[in-house]
């Protein structure tokens, strides 16, 4: 198979074309090699993603403490969670904190 019978096939006269040729350039060029190619697509969309999963998390905090302070409008609510978070009390009270040990001898 000579050189001569390779140039009669259809399929190299039709990859030889000139515009095949720039074609395949033209599309290696925008995939892989340019600033805007597919790879670089694909990272920003990771990033993305990962953004908003950040901004969804911080919505659902923020969401949380929203509600925490409508609750501690009540005053009665507010002295809960000054006790439990701030260990504070009132006078003439005593506190005691009760720590479990977990560790076995």
């Amino acid at each position: 198979m000579g050189l001569k019978s390779l140039k009669k096939k259809p399929i190299f006269k039709f990859m030889t074309n000139i515009y095949v040729i720039i074609l395949t350039g033209f599309v290696i060029w925008m995939l892989f090699l340019d600033e805007n190619s597919y790879l670089t697509h694909r990272e920003f969309n990771k990033e993305i993603k990962e953004l908003e999963t950040w901004i969804e998390y911080h919505k659902e905090k923020i969401a949380r403490d929203k509600k925490i302070i409508e609750k501690l409008k009540d005053s009665l609510e507010l002295e809960r969670y000054a006790r439990e978070n701030y260990l504070m009390k009132k006078e003439n009270e005593d506190i005691y904190i009760i720590e479990f040990d977990t560790i076995k001898d």
